[in-house]
């Protein structure tokens, strides 16, 4: 895989960040710092030991987007760990690339994002070629991607709905993401769409009987939901060639 430095953040001094001085507080728990004004700046704060530790919060092309709220048990956190265990499962049959679970900072320069998606994959090729790159964090490991995967998830929640199905697709697009997975299980109807990159916008790709192609893991995906034994639903993500 490879990895590459920081390039140089701005942050106080930043002509761009100083057009605005003082704090926003959300709720009282997320405070966004007055010179956080520009994706360098945002990524410098997200690097920084002030960055909230809960919450969800992007940079979206020149606006930041916070959710404060905790995630909700059903309707999000269980289907991303669906879609945790069913592609986990599938790559340990196929290992052609790794999968990234939520969490881990994710950036584009040419769409101007940087985020942290529910899910995101991309090819070994991928990796190798330098299309999608390791950042370093202050200490050992690694706490940042940046580039092109080929494969990005978005779960909708309650707070998030304009965020997944309007900015982040135009922007993932922008970044010429291959597929964008998008999963709305709020509702009765189980909605899942793998939408595939057509020259600058997405396509949602027509399901078959609830099945829906992939070209990046060449195979079926299916989205499912039962009732556990204590009545509450619970999400399973199936595959097939």
């Amino acid at each position: 895989m490879n990895v590459i430095a920081l390039p140089p953040l701005s942050g106080p001094g930043n002509p761009v960040a100083e057009r605005r001085q003082g704090r926003v507080l959300v709720k009282d728990c997320i405070a966004i710092p007055g010179w956080v004004g520009d994706l360098e700046s945002y990524r410098k704060w997200a690097h920084s030991d002030d960055y909230p530790q809960w919450g969800c919060v992007s940079f979206l092309n020149g606006d930041i987007f916070v959710d404060p709220d905790m995630e909700t048990f059903l309707i999000h956190n269980q289907v991303k760990q669906a879609y945790n265990l069913g592609i986990g499962i599938f790559l340990l049959k196929n290992p052609t690339g790794r999968f990234v679970p939520d969490r881990t900072l994710y950036t584009n320069f040419a769409a101007n994002v940087s985020t942290e998606p529910d899910g995101l994959y991309a090819h070994w090729e991928t990796w190798k070629s330098g299309r999608l790159r390791l950042i370093p964090g202050k200490e050992k490991d690694y706490t940042e991607l940046e580039g092109v995967p080929d494969m990005v998830l978005e779960i909708v929640s309650n707070g998030s709905v304009k965020k997944d199905t309007i900015t982040l697709r135009e922007l993932y697009a922008k970044a010429q993401i291959p597929e964008y997975w998008l999963v709305d299980v709020r509702t009765d109807v189980i909605r899942f769409d793998i939408l595939r990159l057509n020259g600058d916008t997405y396509q949602a790709v027509v399901g078959d009987d609830g099945w829906i192609r992939s070209d990046v893991f060449d195979c079926s995906f299916q989205l499912v939901r039962e009732i556990d034994p204590m009545g509450q639903p619970q999400f399973f993500v199936k595959v097939k060639p």
